[in-house]
């Protein structure tokens, strides 16, 4: 939170199970106060949230880029260059497990 801004006091309904484990974090000292918990939970929720959108906009990049990337291949097509490639490996490896 920025020096300038105010904090807001809001009242959230938990489960029991969850409340007991953000009090044994506070009781244990890992934590001063039932909203330092709080507040590292959101800090996490935010990370994990931007990270998520990051992973969103290169999916999108590639898929834009590959979509971009030449002259389309019909799927029967595409599926006979992978099997015909699958075939090649197994009779290099001589495994069929793979």
């Amino acid at each position: 939170m920025k020096s300038n801004e105010k904090a807001e006091k809001i009242c959230i309904t938990l489960p029991p199970d969850m409340l007991m484990d953000i009090k044994g974090k506070v009781q244990s000292g890992s934590y001063g106060s039932t909203s330092e918990v709080i507040r590292e939970a959101v800090r996490l929720w935010q990370k994990q949230e931007g990270e998520y959108q990051a992973r969103l906009l290169l999916i999108r990049d590639r898929l834009k880029r590959s979509a971009q990337s030449g002259k389309p291949v019909p799927l029967d097509r595409a599926f006979e260059q992978i099997e015909h490639l699958h075939q090649r490996r197994m009779d290099i490896t001589g495994n069929e497990d793979l």
